[in-house]
């Protein structure tokens, strides 16, 4: 149990390490090169946050499940059908690796974790 939380721990910490480089380094470099369509209705600051979250899962499903076509990553990669995922560089792919990833990764941790506090016995 300790290992997991160790984990979540982990986790908390990429994914806010990331999302304060995308936030303060690289978030307009991104939205330039991915472009995503909704873009072009109004900047990505006039979104509200939940709009801005999934426009940015829409660029991590693109960049690392290229091929998929079903639910969320295969309308991800119709919209953002434009970019070619191999030409995308390393410095915008790690925060939207490292932000998703650990999120994902996190919730998957904490099932795993809730899981064990209900079977452990006392």
């Amino acid at each position: 149990m300790p290992f997991i939380l160790s984990l979540l721990v982990a986790c908390l910490v990429i994914a806010v390490a990331s999302i304060l480089y995308l936030a303060f380094v690289s978030l307009k470099e991104t939205n330039a090169l991915l472009k995503h369509p909704y873009l072009t209705q109004q900047p990505f600051n006039r979104y509200p946050l939940g709009i801005r979250g999934a426009i940015l899962l829409d660029y991590f499903l693109r960049l690392f499940l290229p091929n998929s076509t079903v639910w969320l990553a295969g309308h991800a990669n119709i919209l953002l059908a434009h970019v070619n995922p191999k030409t995308v560089p390393l410095r915008i792919r790690w925060p939207l690796l490292g932000l998703w990833g650990a999120c994902l990764l996190g919730i998957v941790l904490m099932i795993i974790f809730w899981g064990l506090m209900l079977t452990a016995k006392q």
